[in-house]
């Protein structure tokens, strides 16, 4: 059964779209917020998809599947579909659990301004998963 990106294609598109809106305003407060939202459901797709589809590859799904989230973003920066090692993704996930547990204006801004970097990194996965269907 094939890998389907949709919901991971949607998510990127509503965040490059919410960055591009941030940027033009990024004093509007409810626009930041947004893009922290968008973010915050990209980043849980993202690492989803990376586990299914390493799964999907693996002669040993099982093995996939009880890999911590530092051994399996390690694995797809080995497998190439990731472009960061597990020091830009430690950040994320700071990042998304920052966002998950308190709000305040400067965790908000930080997070907005890791956005652009998150960014790229999910543009390169939903690249190489397109370009490597399983």
């Amino acid at each position: 059964m094939a890998l389907d990106l949709t919901s991971f294609e949607n998510a990127v598109q509503r965040l490059r779209d919410g960055l591009a809106r941030h940027d033009r305003e990024p004093d509007d407060e409810q626009l930041r917020d947004g893009l922290i939202q968008r973010f915050e459901f990209t980043y849980e797709l993202a690492h989803k998809m990376l586990r299914r589809w390493l799964r999907a590859q693996s002669a040993s799904p099982d093995d996939i599947a009880a890999l911590s989230f530092a051994d399996l973003i390690r694995v797809g920066n080995a497998q190439g579909v990731l472009a960061a090692e597990w020091t830009a993704w430690r950040r994320f996930r700071e990042m998304r659990t920052r966002t998950s547990h308190t709000y305040d204006a400067k965790a908000a801004q930080d997070v907005a301004a890791s956005v652009p970097a998150f960014l790229k990194e999910v543009e390169h996965l939903l690249t190489e998963l397109r370009r490597r269907p399983v």
